[in-house]
């Protein structure tokens, strides 16, 4: 049976509309799922929901499973009482087209603090209820969570190797101890991944009503500065005071010349299989729970991961290493069933990647902005495309597309024109055209290439670590008449 042939937007939604900093799943979001309906889409695709880590990048995450306190709506917050007009007043300084995450994360938590406390205080049976259920079903991974994180708030800038070793070794009576001292603010932390969980369900159900399904994000790799690296670090490859012996990356390729060096902890995959792969299917159940259909990055490292040493500065000296392989999803198919999981296949895939792939029947990836170096058998050119697949102009590692046809080599460009049969005036209409004419049965753009912006709007630049993450569309960009053209394009391409 042929997959049906769906179009979405890649938006996260920190990019969101907002007068407080940073999108979040407040009105704006709402407004988008109706731009969305209007433009025929029936995808969201978002990146990892998760708190961010070093340089605010959302896949270097304290935890694998909790969410982004930054995503909250404090208006909701004011809704039920908890905080008042006057704290919903933004900064003066706040920018509409940027996320400064240094003004907008400690302006957010005071008022997330304040919220937990008056929560804390005043909370009616009702909520009390519902909060202690959700602390209740959520015990699993959120009591580790919410500890790991009042310790870290109580030693700022510390790597959880350097807390007292018996906090680090996660002695019983440090713990207990830990508890009771750091009491709020665990509750703290409690506090908001209830608000967080509760309004994306609210969000999505909302999507989901009007035909838009979520598209998220899971990252292959965990942050060392995690929850569940200092929980479980005999699931991770790190010496006895918890260091990374070895690191995650990938070697030189499209997006650097010394590869690129992730530095999060490699999974120690022989005990990961000791006790059946308990801890994935627990992170994939969990991923499944935020959305309809997760992408999982950096899908080769399934089959083949390249492994440095934690003293390389960069990623040229690395070695290939054996993943997990057909026994890690065939533990997740068993448990889970049949999953609809996009495999992000993107760079050096070799066939054992391929094979992997095809075994469990998850779609690749393809990128339009790959496709014309000069060859006809590319196969990102939409005459080679499959229908096992999902079609982007770019990702968020790309430049946008406008970006991209400004700084792209002559041979391209030339190729690009007489393959598209366009003079390239206007360069992101045509890919999202190529794109939703593909046979892939999944086409996704990015919604800078829909707004004609150009790189000023990139997401991330792979190997930068700082100045990325931070681009945020602005209310005025989201027009009738983009949808109208959208919705057409879908329509005639049986995207409907």
């Amino acid at each position: 049976m042929k997959p049906d042939r769906a179009a979405g937007i890649l938006l996260h939604p920190t990019c969101l509309p907002g007068a407080r900093g940073a999108g979040d799943f407040g009105a704006a979001a709402y407004r988008f799922v109706d731009w969305l309906a209007s433009a025929g889409q029936s995808r969201w695709q978002v990146l990892p929901l998760g708190p961010t880590g070093l340089g605010n990048s959302p896949y270097m995450s304290p935890s694998a499973f909790a969410g982004n306190l930054l995503l909250i709506d404090l208006e909701e917050l004011a809704q039920r009482g908890w905080l008042d007009a006057g704290e919903l007043q933004p900064d003066p300084a706040f920018d509409a087209q940027r996320v400064d995450f240094e003004r907008v994360i400690p302006w957010r938590t005071s008022r997330l603090v304040r919220a937990a406390r008056r929560f804390a205080a005043d909370a009616k049976g009702a909520d009390r209820d519902t909060f202690d259920a959700f602390c209740r079903r959520h015990a699993a991974w959120l009591d580790d969570y919410a500890l790991f994180m009042a310790i870290a708030d109580s030693r700022p800038g510390c790597s959880w190797c350097d807390w007292s070793a018996d906090l680090a070794r996660r002695d019983a009576a440090a713990l207990r101890e830990a508890r009771a001292e750091l009491a709020g603010r665990i509750a703290f932390h409690a506090f908001c991944q209830w608000r967080f969980f509760e309004q994306w369900q609210r969000l999505k159900a909302y999507a989901n009503d009007r035909g838009i399904r979520i598209v998220g994000d899971l990252p292959i790799f965990v942050a060392h500065q995690s929850a569940e690296v200092w929980a479980r670090p005999d699931l991770f490859e790190v010496d006895e005071r918890g260091e990374p012996s070895v690191v995650a990356g990938v070697p030189p390729d499209y997006f650097s010349a010394t590869g690129q060096r992730w530095g999060n902890p490699l999974y120690r995959w022989a005990a990961h299989a000791a006790e059946g792969y308990a801890w994935w299917i627990a992170r994939i159940r969990h991923a499944f729970e935020l959305a309809d259909i997760v992408r999982i990055d950096h899908f080769r490292g399934f089959a083949q991961y390249w492994e440095i040493a934690a003293t390389e500065p960069t990623a040229v000296n690395g070695r290939w290493r054996p993943g997990p392989g057909a026994a890690l999803f065939d533990a997740i198919a068993q448990a889970l069933g049949p999953l609809p999981i996009i495999a992000e296949d993107l760079g050096l895939i070799t066939p054992d990647v391929v094979a992997l792939r095809k075994r469990f029947g998850l779609p690749g990836m393809l990128v339009l902005q790959f496709a014309f170096d000069g060859t006809s058998d590319n196969p990102y050119l939409p005459h080679n495309h499959r229908a096992d697949a999902v079609v982007y102009t770019g990702t968020h590692d790309n430049d946008t597309t406008a970006g991209w046809w400004q700084q792209a080599a002559a041979g391209s460009r030339a190729q690009a024109c007489a393959y598209l049969d366009t003079d390239g005036a206007q360069m992101p209409w045509t890919l999202i055209r190529a794109a939703l004419a593909s046979v892939a049965a999944t086409a996704i753009v990015p919604l800078q290439d829909v707004l004609g912006l150009g790189a000023e709007a990139r997401m991330n630049l792979p190997g930068q670590p700082d100045g990325n993450w931070t681009w945020r569309c602005e209310e005025a960009q989201l027009k009738a008449g983009q949808a109208k053209q959208l919705a057409e394009l879908v329509r005639l391409y049986g995207r409907a």
